[in-house]
């Protein structure tokens, strides 16, 4: 059995300012309740097991938030992680090229780890039937 404290602190993330804030987690506690102390806009809660990329890390920032804003998140799932995530805007477009053209959804496209396998067989996109 995994064991995991719950007082782990979670990052809040400024995608604006390129800042990441460590917070625990307060029961009951309303989303958006945080906000950035340079900007005062509001923290997007991405989970307790991100790698936060450098400030200067342009590419690593773009990825994280298009990842966030897709609603990805970093919480574990138990002791495996929160399993792949795309670290560069070239696989974040390689997934979003495959979701539009297999009509998966985005967010499963961006935590899956090979493009390949959401075109695979009975994966594609539904045609519709000519009448005639």
């Amino acid at each position: 059995m995994c064991f995991r404290p719950m007082a782990t602190r979670r990052h809040s993330i400024c995608l604006p300012c390129r800042a990441d804030y460590k917070k625990r987690p307060v029961p009951g506690e309303m989303p958006g309740a945080h906000r950035c102390p340079r900007c005062r806009g509001e923290l997007i809660d991405a989970g307790q097991d991100l790698a936060v990329p450098a400030r200067r890390d342009t590419a690593g920032w773009k990825a994280l938030g298009a990842l966030l804003n897709a609603g990805v998140t970093f919480h574990s799932r138990c002791c495996e992680g929160p399993g792949w995530r795309p670290r560069h805007p070239r696989e974040i477009r390689e997934r979003l090229a495959a979701a539009g053209a297999t009509g998966v959804p985005v967010r499963t496209a961006l935590t899956t780890e090979d493009p390949d396998a959401l075109r695979a067989p009975g994966r594609g996109p539904r045609r519709r039937r000519q009448h005639g």
